[in-house]
């Protein structure tokens, strides 16, 4: 992982910096939320995935590219949370002064 790190930081910021954008831009929009059955079915079939990669289950070029297709992805979700988090003070602050 200390490789991945090292030799795809640019590609990792990148994933970062575009998950800032898109929890920046995102409009919170409250809809009819995921059922409870479908959180759980994605939640078992995500913690399968890590549990795949963190034992090594999958050798060689695929193994790396599953690595790296974490890595890149959960370098998006933080840079969502992020940047949405911050979106959220931003707004709350400017509708504070507007009432």
């Amino acid at each position: 992982m200390t490789y991945l790190a090292m030799f795809h930081w640019g590609w990792l910021l990148g994933a970062f910096l575009i998950g800032f954008g898109m929890g920046w831009i995102a409009v919170v929009y409250r809809g009819r939320s995921v059922s409870r059955v479908w959180i759980q079915r994605l939640s078992v079939i995500a913690a399968v995935i890590v549990g795949i990669a963190i034992a090594k289950v999958v050798p060689g070029r695929f193994g790396y590219w599953l690595d790296l297709g974490l890595a890149l992805f959960g370098f998006y979700l933080v840079g969502c949370a992020i940047g949405s988090w911050l979106r959220d003070i931003v707004v709350v602050r400017q509708q504070t002064r507007v009432t």
